[in-house]
């Protein structure tokens, strides 16, 4: 691995002033560094930071991808990590004209790591220094303790997908709340619904006196004012305001791994202080990654829209569309069955520039139900690129498909749901269009997105640690619970038992499998002194 010559270094510089004079913005500081095929294996072991702490893990996903490799070779253009400066990595036999095309590739990858919001923890300090720092650590570590270091990192490796990675960007965005906003969020969003039940109209009226209040009187004066008549009218108020505070400061953090860190009595013991900084280091880790997880088809089809446009715009490539058009037809090609995030990113930019320029984005637009007069709307108002940045910045895979993935976009590119059924004379199955429906469609990529488990946790009056998984009809890996729970009772140092629902009876349907009825069950396991029971509910 070596940093790239003076020659691909000025092509890579003119790529940036190309991507700056198309509204992307990145860091000035940016290295690239030439690897060779192999050289990528080992570092995808690591996520591709090359100062990531060492784990045995890492060394058994480097041989399973060496003899893969072995079998399968394979000729990995690029890959790019959000740091500070940012380091991108090329294989050593990309000729130029496919380097100013995996130039515009990385730079807009840039843009999206430093501005879109989900990754603003990240935006402060050099994760490959921090980690290589952990790294250090670990090594001290285990020349301290041993294999004890490995098995708590393979404990909290078992459970670092329970990070507090939305409340740390809530905290981010937002600063404590006032005694008075919190009163206000009381009010509207429980007391109002739940404890008066008010009619929709009721409570419009209150919006509104609310807003006249504040209007005639100013914000805390006005908010006053209001709440005042409203204790009047509600003398239960202030004691409904009380229980509602103290129930919703008692909730725990969503933060899993730091509530193990901040209570457990066997990570708190002086001899025990050394686990919490490996906690800490997996814990970190786990959240540099939770927004490159959570962005991937907007992030690869933004980088795969700007290399689209920048590349043929780009004068130092002449003679070689055809390249490209090959090269470019590989990553981009929209996949008939599956999921490729390349094509499908890049299809829905491309539909909403295109739309946002039309005027689409209006309620005008929403009111038409013909399909014809929707595909003939066109009210040019400029601003299609203006709303590209928009939606780069404040959006994750989940919204974006969300809000964008339409009847309109499903008919547009002839999408549809795939099905299975067996066909009992060749013992085959066999793919069909199983649905053109928009909903269906965006059902199917939703469940295809990164979905970690929402698990709530209390520690009842003996001390034992009670898991509860809430049930969103994905169960959790049953071949994982047994060591995880092993895991968690080590260190929290006492009994720890989880409820979870599990399959109870699969009906199946020969002829498709999706369409088998499953029955649910409630079920509960206990890990008490290395032994794990389950119970049904």
């Amino acid at each position: 691995m070596q940093l790239i010559d003076q020659h691909t270094k000025t092509i890579m510089e003119g790529c940036k002033e190309r991507a700056r004079n198309a509204g992307l913005q990145f860091c000035e500081e940016t290295l690239e560094y030439i690897v060779t095929n192999r050289d990528l294996l080992e570092l995808s072991a690591k996520s591709m930071i090359p100062s990531l702490y060492d784990y045995w893990v890492h060394d058994v996903d480097v041989l399973r991808e060496k003899g893969r490799y072995e079998l399968y070779p394979s000729n990995p253009y690029e890959t790019v990590i959000n740091t500070r400066p940012a380091i991108s990595f090329y294989n050593d036999n990309n000729p130029d004209w496919l380097n100013v095309m995996i130039f515009y590739h990385v730079l807009a990858h840039m843009d999206f790591f430093q501005n879109n919001l989900y990754f603003q923890h990240t935006w402060a300090y050099d994760f490959n220094g921090e980690a290589l720092a952990d790294k250090r650590l670990i090594n001290r570590l285990r020349s301290a303790h041993g294999r004890w270091v490995d098995y708590v990192i393979e404990f909290a490796r078992g459970i670092d997908n329970l990070v507090g990675y939305f409340d740390t960007l809530y905290r981010m965005d937002r600063p404590e709340k006032s005694a008075r906003e919190k009163m206000i969020d009381f009010y509207f969003d429980h007391f109002l619904q739940t404890e008066q039940k008010a009619t929709q109209v009721d409570y419009l009226k209150e919006i509104e006196q609310f807003n006249a209040s504040v209007r005639e009187n100013g914000a805390d004066t006005g908010t006053d004012l209001f709440f005042s008549r409203v204790k009047k009218a509600s003398p239960e108020f202030d004691e409904k305001y009380k229980k509602w505070i103290e129930a919703h400061e008692a909730l725990p953090s969503q933060d899993f791994l730091q509530f193990l860190s901040d209570h457990s009595e066997v990570l708190n013991k002086q001899e025990n202080k050394w686990m919490k900084a490996v906690l800490e280091v997996v814990r970190k880790t786990s959240m540099f990654f939770q927004p490159q997880i959570r962005t991937k088809i907007m992030n690869e089809g933004w980088a795969t829209y700007w290399h689209d446009r920048l590349f043929l715009e780009d004068d130092r490539i002449s003679g070689h569309e055809i390249d490209f058009s090959r090269v470019n037809s590989q990553v981009a090609a929209l996949s008939r069955v599956g999921l490729n995030p390349y094509a499908l990113g890049l299809r829905l930019f491309e539909t909403i520039e295109e739309n946002a320029e039309a005027g689409r984005y209006s309620y005008e637009f929403e009111k038409l139900a013909d399909h014809q007069s929707r595909k003939d709307y066109h009210k040019h108002n400029g601003s299609g690129r203006e709303f590209l940045f928009a939606v780069r910045r404040h959006l994750c895979d989940g919204l974006f498909i969300r809000k964008f993935v339409d009847q309109d976009f499903v008919d547009k590119y002839q999408l549809f749901v795939a099905g299975k059924k067996l066909n009992m004379i060749r013992r085959t199955w066999q793919y069909y269009v199983k649905s053109r429906n928009a909903e269906d469609y965006r059902r199917m990529l939703l469940d295809s997105l990164y979905h970690p488990p929402r698990i709530r946790y209390q520690v009842d009056e003996d001390g034992w640690l009670c898991l509860a998984h809430v049930f969103e009809g994905r169960p959790l890996v049953k071949d994982f619970i047994a060591n995880t729970m092993l895991g968690i009772e080590y260190l929290w140092g006492r009994p720890v038992t989880l409820t979870t629902h599990q399959v109870k009876q699969l009906n199946r349907n020969e002829d498709d499998q999706e369409d088998s009825e499953i029955i649910w069950e409630k079920v509960k396991y206990t890990m008490n002194q290395r032994r794990l029971t389950m119970e049904w509910m």
